[in-house]
């Protein structure tokens, strides 16, 4: 193997090292953030949290459909989702509020934020999307990774499960018919999350009533 190949090994193991240490810092962010809100309000916004880094052959597919030589300077550079983290909360209302205290930690920067949830995707799809960059401190001093959050109800991450499985499945040439009853299935999932909020909040009310 030559000199250059070896190096490009060795910035491949490094990169995919700092991805998963990014995951493992933001991660540990999250959680101290959802325990400090449990026991301030006894309550939990987040139902549970998913991490994962993107494979080597879904970086390689991405980097080329989106016009890029596929080099680990354009993998760095160009795609801001290769770690990526997926927050399941139970309301819509704690969607935002979950994305305002990840924003407000002092050493994480946010980069891109991409509301699918005031603005839907033509299909149906909704979620929050973070992109943040965190320092990884390394014995020769800090570097910025970027992270991917996602942020959606339990309904919504349903929904999106069935689209990717069915994007996959066909190529993303799916029959109109399964599009359009998967598009029904979204205006039924935003129905849900909107019921289930005001019911939420009903028996929020209540407590406080029955309480006082």
């Amino acid at each position: 193997m030559s000199n250059e190949r070896f190096s490009e090994v060795d910035a491949w193991k490094t990169n995919m090292f700092l991805y998963n240490a990014a995951l493992k810092e933001v991660g540990t962010k999250i959680e101290i953030l959802n325990e400090e809100f449990l026991n301030v309000h006894n309550y939990n916004p987040i139902e549970h949290i998913k991490s994962r880094v993107k494979s080597p052959e879904s970086i390689v597919k991405k980097l080329k459909r989106n016009g890029y030589e596929v080099t680990i300077e354009n993998m760095v550079k160009h795609l801001n989702d290769i770690a990526g983290i997926r927050i399941i909360c139970s309301f819509t209302s704690d969607i935002y509020m979950i994305a305002e205290m990840i924003s407000n930690q002092s050493d994480i920067t946010v980069i891109q934020i991409k509301d699918y949830i005031a603005n839907p995707k033509e299909n149906g799809y909704k979620s929050y999307h973070l992109v943040v960059s965190v320092p990884i401190y390394l014995s020769d001093g800090p570097v910025d990774v970027k992270v991917e959050i996602q942020i959606r109800t339990i309904a919504m991450d349903f929904w999106a499960s069935l689209e990717h499985k069915i994007y996959y499945k066909f190529e993303g040439n799916a029959p109109l018919s399964i599009w359009n009853d998967l598009k029904q299935c979204a205006d039924i999932v935003e129905v849900l999350d909107g019921r289930m909020l005001s019911l939420n909040e009903i028996v929020k009310q209540y407590k406080v009533d029955s309480d006082s």
